[in-house]
């Protein structure tokens, strides 16, 4: 990880809180059985990749975390192949280099399940499959913090979608898959490793957004207790 160094520039430190929503859009795509399924994943728009592993995280209505991606959920209640639908479950999407190597493990243990399985090559699904992409609208909320001790007690009380925005869709609008807490860190120097450590090393993608702020939190506090110590 390369260590960014500003100290001169406040306005380079300063940490300029986003909120955001994801938006559904159809794709018009539909599929009814896993071979149509397939075919359309191996030309999927990465946009809509990304909406049907993320977007679950954002709806609170949400509840099913076993098989929280789109894809996983529906081989279990769609196809009724809980075989299928337990590999898709365990992809995580930050395992990844990018979303074209997810799709290709993605695919990989599709036709892996249509060779092992007669049925599942014309077998129709109970409810069809409906492809979204997504669209990310982006809200400033005109708060700015300039040193990482206010940040603590501001996470907290931050929005689950910016905590979605910040450290999960910030990986994605980085080349080097950074967040943007951690990034934001960086230009103190080495002052806060420890700390960008302990964030870098938090999945994402297995916990609800409430939890996964209060890890977030628990980090930044956990810190900044140690160096008053």
């Amino acid at each position: 990880m390369n260590t960014i160094k500003n100290k001169q520039d406040p306005k380079a430190q300063s940490f300029a809180l986003k909120d955001c929503a994801l938006i559904a859009i159809s794709t018009h795509r539909r599929a009814k059985t896993l071979k149509e399924f397939r075919d359309h994943i191996g030309s999927l728009d990465l946009d809509s990749l990304y909406y049907h592993f993320w977007a679950n995280l954002l709806l609170p209505q949400f509840e099913e975390r076993e098989y929280i991606n789109d894809f996983a959920g529906w081989a279990r209640h769609g196809l009724a192949d809980t075989k299928l639908a337990e590999q898709l479950a365990v992809l995580d999407p930050t395992s990844f280099n990018d979303m074209e190597e997810l799709r290709y493990h993605l695919l990989e243990y599709i036709d892996d399940r249509l060779e092992e399985s007669e049925y599942l090559q014309w077998a129709r699904a109970s409810k069809q499959f409906e492809f979204t992409r997504a669209q990310i609208v982006v809200f400033d909320t005109h708060t700015r913090i300039s040193k990482p001790q206010e940040m603590s007690n501001l996470i907290p009380q931050m929005s689950v979608s910016s905590i979605f925005y910040h450290f999960i869709d910030a990986r994605r609008r980085a080349p080097d898959k950074m967040d943007d807490f951690c990034r934001w860190l960086t230009f103190f120097g080495e002052t806060h490793r420890h700390l960008i450590d302990q964030l870098s090393g938090i999945d994402p993608y297995f916990s609800n957004l409430v939890e996964l702020r209060r890890q977030v939190a628990t980090a930044f506090q956990n810190h900044f207790a140690e160096q008053v110590s």
